[in-house]
């Protein structure tokens, strides 16, 4: 083993907080923060201090390892794992996080540097240094960003998956009537959450009569009058009778014009026709 690279190893450990502090003092003088940032800041600023500091002792874990880079490497990617998430939720943009990346490497070989002319350590041992810590930053960069990446891409499938349920709302009218108003276009996507949620909430509601208003529905093609009907088969299998209404005229040559059998759809001008006769057969 190396014994100068296991004392440059130790040099880092026992410096960790002085160049964690050093790194944190400098990356942070050119961000201009408003006081109520200021304030938030302050509040997380130790522990901030503490994941620096904790990335700056696995480099210097790394130098007394040095002949297990596996391990070397595994510990870093596990903290740039955890760090990535950790910043994404914090709300930093990825471009400025990575920019500490470069505040390490020059506070870090700086340490390096004065412990290697002060102990006036041999040109191999610094060759070694070179091919154990920089490729490490390359993974600590590669496996922070993998990891803000995913948080980030999460994030906004959650966001589409809340977004697509609310764009399917059945809501309960009355005892046994129901209405799901339609708004924008229909991809196949969110025509396939149209099936699924339609016939989930008319059964949790207990509907007998579910009115689909379409006058939110500026394009209808084959495939979206297709789906519309498969969804009234499908309800009505369930025992749930459908009327349509709000059919734009536009819509209505466009459903003409594919040539759709429109024979089995019961249609009215606007949701309040509907409503009326879904009351009246009630009475009957």
């Amino acid at each position: 083993m190396n014994n100068e690279l296991i004392m440059l190893g130790e040099m880092i450990i026992k410096k960790k907080h002085v160049i964690a502090h050093t790194v944190h003092t400098d990356r942070m003088a050119g961000i201009t923060m408003t006081e109520q940032e200021k304030r938030e800041f302050r509040l997380i600023e130790a522990h901030i201090l503490d994941i620096r500091a904790n990335f700056i002792s696995l480099f210097g874990e790394a130098l007394i390892e040095h002949t297990d880079n596996e391990k070397a490497n595994e510990k870093i990617f596990n903290w740039g794992m955890e760090t990535g998430e950790y910043f994404y939720t914090l709300g930093a943009p990825l471009d400025e996080a990575l920019k500490d990346t470069s505040y390490y490497r020059t506070y870090i070989w700086k340490a390096i540097e004065n412990e290697v002319k002060e102990k006036n350590l041999s040109a191999s041992t610094v060759f070694d240094v070179i091919h154990i810590i920089d490729p490490l930053l390359d993974q600590a960069v590669y496996s922070f960003s993998l990891t803000y990446v995913k948080s980030y891409q999460k994030t906004l499938e959650n966001a589409k998956s809340a977004f697509m349920e609310l764009s399917v709302p059945v809501i309960p009218l009355t005892k046994g009537i129901g209405v799901l108003p339609l708004i924008g276009n229909l991809d196949t996507e969110r025509a396939q959450l149209l099936m699924e949620e339609t016939l989930s909430r008319s059964n949790v509601l207990k509907l007998s009569h579910l009115i689909i208003d379409v006058s939110g529905v500026l394009l209808v093609d084959t495939i979206v009058a297709d789906q519309l009907f498969k969804v009234i088969d499908a309800l009505s299998l369930t025992g749930v009778e459908t009327i349509i209404t709000g059919i734009r005229p536009e819509v209505a040559q466009t459903m003409v014009s594919l040539e759709i059998n429109l024979t089995k759809l019961n249609s009215k001008a606007s949701l309040q026709q509907a409503f009326n006769e879904f009351q009246l057969l009630k009475k009957l």
